[in-house]
């Protein structure tokens, strides 16, 4: 009797979601990774969710939440879920909160926030003080606490307590990869240049790990070079007024500068992958499939602050599948 064949692997990659939580269970159901409880339902599928999950939509919470869960399913029905790290889950660890949204804070509050956010301001009220007082010298004590309190409402202590190298969330972004590669497929959330590539991705992921644990935000932090995993655009645009950053991080890079192609093609030849799927750079339009299907962009702007095409990538052996997802009214 003739063995059956083996069917090939099936991964589902799905890019940054921004605390849009009812758009990452439209897309989860549509990729038949989850049932109407939000159990996994996805067998041995290899969910790749390429991060930024935080900010700008106030239910990122539920997102972790949900995915965190799924992280402990699916391996049971022979699935996996890899969260790649994004360059928001840095930000949100290092305490850099320009996007991070009232109701997120508020969906750490608790009965005891007020409580705690009264500890904080006692234990600092001297330098809080002095802060505010260096701009305007005639606030009164009493006006200096009622702006603190609205630039740090209820939940914000617990969110950055959640959020430290330490805590519950920074311990788990921390052990989220920068790249991973699953069968013949690179997952980056910005992209891998070349001078990454040239490291090597266990080496990347572990001065990543490493920067994370420590919450480097220094001027060479790895988290932040625009050269680095969480984010580059090179592999989409070399425009200086797109990229101002990373422009100029190039510019001052030793390794000379590659056309796109090129530099795809080379780090693909360094890492040993077909192709690289990546997110961190919107096109709303819908997943795009570049350069004969080696780089596939895969952040639609998913999260209702963006409005984009809702969106899953299917890859099963060599086949490449952008799948759109409608929106609710």
């Amino acid at each position: 009797m003739r063995a059956a064949p083996l069917q090939s692997q099936r991964i589902v990659a799905v890019g940054d979601l921004h605390g849009d939580y009812d758009a990452w269970l439209r897309i989860a159901r549509a990729a038949a990774l989850i049932d109407g409880g939000g159990k996994w339902t996805g067998g041995n599928t290899t969910l790749v969710q390429l991060g930024d999950i935080t900010d700008r939509e106030p239910d990122s919470l539920k997102i972790i939440r949900s995915i965190q869960q799924l992280q402990k399913q699916a391996p049971r029905k022979g699935g996996k879920v890899i969260v790649v790290l994004g360059n928001h889950e840095a930000m949100n660890l290092v305490g850099d909160l320009r996007y991070t949204t009232p109701g997120e804070f508020a969906a750490f509050a608790d009965r005891d926030s007020a409580a705690r956010r009264d500890k904080v301001y006692a234990a600092n009220r001297p330098a809080i003080e002095a802060q505010y007082r260096a701009t305007n010298p005639a606030l009164t004590a009493e006006a200096i606490r009622q702006a603190w309190n609205q630039v740090t409402p209820l939940g914000w202590v617990e969110h950055r307590l959640a959020w430290s190298p330490t805590g519950e969330l920074g311990r788990w972004a921390s052990t989220n990869p920068a790249i991973v590669r699953v069968g013949g497929t690179l997952f980056v959330h910005g992209g891998l240049s070349e001078e990454y590539a040239t490291i090597g991705v266990d080496a990347v992921n572990s001065r990543v790990a490493a920067a994370m644990r420590q919450a480097d935000e220094s001027p060479t932090s790895v988290l932040f070079d625009p050269l680095g995993p969480l984010w580059y655009r090179g592999l989409v645009t070399r425009d200086p007024k797109a990229d101002p950053e990373g422009a100029a991080a190039a510019a001052a890079s030793k390794v000379p500068r590659l056309s796109i192609e090129q530099e795809l093609a080379t780090v693909l030849a360094k890492t040993g992958a077909k192709r690289m799927v990546i997110a961190h750079t919107p096109i709303l339009s819908g997943i795009s499939v570049n350069y004969g299907g080696r780089l596939i962009r895969v952040d639609t702007g998913n999260s209702r602050y963006y409005g984009g095409q809702l969106s899953y990538l299917e890859i099963i052996g060599d086949q490449v599948i952008p799948h759109p997802v409608p929106r609710s009214p």
